[in-house]
């Protein structure tokens, strides 16, 4: 990037908001095939490169695969995969045969699942072997799904078929070029209300996840670069695969499941210099501190707001100070403390820092629909006018929800959340004007925890809320009202933890279980939640 930002803006436009824009020319073709595109780390820490020419090769096959089963642009296929060579290698054939990912979270449990195959429409589902149980025929699963279900390796699901069987025509099927406005994934977002909501990326969202991994991460061609994030979630799919294989970065990817120890171990034995990771994981580390620092070049956050101990605490163990990076499912990154030289600022303590180049944000009044005064708390919004690098322009299928993002005159996207700019232009978040849930990174909508817990015959009414925890940032806490007659115990606030990991996710389930006579409402019936976190603090 040279001196000025915004003309590096107009390039990525350039190169990725093209009639004939062709995602696996942009994420893949271009670039040398003796590069590594990713080092997949496993647990033992044992490593393996794959190249681009591999991987072209490799996911060339797989498109001729799809296109064997019937699959052809515009079809949804969902994966419900790991980090792995495999993860990579299907993401890249699914876009070279123009063909839109659903991403499946590996912790959601088959209702999740087979929502967001329904909603989606998807026609192919791709999936480990340890997760392809979720997939077998059953309360969810229907026993002849619309989807055809393929195995990366061994699997014993009906109907299912296995990858390395797939037939190969050979015929070599030229990539798809879809288009700046062809879409690239279909993402599900949870909210507040109703079940969660389809966010459409199209191919030219690759200009913004590419600035901003030039931008705010820094990631320069010398880095070691790790994103610990999931790519089942929005900022591990835009900015640990997407990113990085439109710039042509090398990137770690580790096969392996979250500990503090074995994040340690790969920082050091692949001379991370470059890290990106949830609050969360940065408080595990510090939890799990063994006292040996490592010496990172940059290292950055996203998904919540970082808490000052951590950031004292990195400089000394990471050998720098993390930095907070702010953005949503629906527009990725648009707010941080960035870290490449032309943007390197020091921002005041607190701050998730500034618009990102590309973007233009502020903060609105909470009662009007203009700018609020420096330092004054109100709801921060993106200018859809000014940001050149805007790619969101509604949910699918749901024009209401998508119009209640918006001011009236369509000018500003309102992202939920409350704070305050400052005279410098640096932001400062306040809360969620909203009560979606962040934990460890994750959005989870109470909507969806709260439907499950309803299920239950000895359940009359339910809500649950987020509350502060010192390593996930919140959990969740619920509150139930049972049915008259029936007695509040332990075994039942298990059977009730239970049943949301079985029918929802196991990492959404509510830490604890409060019975209570009664949820506090407005006259409208709508629960208040505030109250409910209040009582829980109390209790806590």
């Amino acid at each position: 990037m040279g001196a000025d930002p915004n003309a590096r803006v107009r390039e990525l436009l350039d190169s990725y908001d093209r009639p004939d824009a062709c995602a696996a020319e942009l994420l893949c073709d271009r670039h040398p095939a003796e590069s590594v595109a990713f080092t997949i780390v496993e647990g033992d820490l044992s490593a393996v490169d794959l190249t681009y020419g591999e991987l072209r090769e490799r996911s060339e096959r797989f498109a001729d695969a799809l296109a064997g089963l019937g699959v052809g642009p515009g079809d949804r296929v969902a994966t419900l995969m790991a980090k792995s060579a495999d993860l990579a290698v299907v993401l890249l054939g699914i876009w070279r045969r123009g063909a839109v990912h659903v991403p499946l979270f590996t912790a959601f449990a088959p209702p999740a699942i087979a929502f967001r195959l329904h909603a989606s429409g998807t026609r192919v589902v791709i999936s480990d072997p340890d997760q392809a149980g979720k997939l077998a025929p059953g309360g969810d699963i229907p026993a002849d799904p619309p989807w055809r279900t393929v195995v990366t390796g061994a699997g014993d699901i009906p109907g299912a078929v296995r990858m390395d069987d797939l037939p190969v025509s050979g015929a070599g099927i030229p990539p798809v070029a879809a288009g700046g406005d062809g879409l690239l994934v279909q993402l599900f977002t949870s909210g507040t209300t109703g079940t969660p909501k389809g966010v459409p990326i199209p191919v030219r969202a690759l200009a913004s996840f590419h600035a901003y991994q030039e931008f705010a991460l820094d990631v320069r061609p010398e880095d070691i670069f790790w994103n610990a994030a999931d790519p089942g979630w929005a900022y591990g799919l835009y900015y640990a695969i997407l990113g990085p294989l439109a710039s042509g970065t090398r990137s770690l990817l580790l096969h392996a499941g979250f500990s503090p120890e074995l994040t340690w171990q790969v920082l050091r034995r692949f001379g991370v210099t470059n890290f990106a990771a949830a609050p969360t994981v940065y408080r595990a580390l510090r939890a799990g501190s063994d006292g040996q620092a490592v010496r990172l070049r940059r290292a950055s956050s996203a998904g919540e707001p970082l808490t000052p101990e951590v950031v004292a605490w990195s400089a000394d163990a990471l050998g720098v100070a993390v930095r907070d990076h702010y953005g949503q499912t629906e527009h990725g990154m648009v707010i941080c403390n960035a870290w490449h030289d032309h943007l390197n600022a020091a921002a005041p303590a607190g701050s998730m820092g500034r618009s990102l180049p590309g973007w233009e944000c502020a903060v609105l009044a909470d009662d009007a629909d203009i700018e609020a005064p420096a330092g004054q708390l109100g709801r921060i919004a993106i200018d859809t006018q000014h940001s050149a690098l805007l790619w969101f322009l509604g949910y699918l299928d749901t024009p209401e929800r998508s119009a209640q993002r918006y001011t009236a005159d369509g000018r500003w996207y309102l992202t939920g959340d409350a704070g305050s700019r400052d005279a410098d232009g640096f932001f400062r978040f306040s809360a969620r004007d909203d009560d979606v849930i962040i934990m460890a990174g994750y959005r989870i909508g109470p909507f969806e925890v709260e439907s499950v817990l309803v299920l239950h015959d000895d359940v009359a009414e339910a809500a649950v809320v987020g509350l502060p925890d010192e390593i996930r940032g919140e959990v969740l806490e619920a509150f139930v009202v049972l049915r008259d007659g029936v007695a509040a115990t332990g075994a039942l606030a298990q059977e009730l933890q239970t049943l949301v990991k079985k029918k929802f996710a196991a990492h959404a389930y509510p830490r604890q279980v409060h019975f209570v006579s009664a949820l506090p409402k407005t006259p409208s019936g709508k629960v208040q939640r505030f109250l409910l976190r209040d009582q829980g603090r109390a209790a806590g």
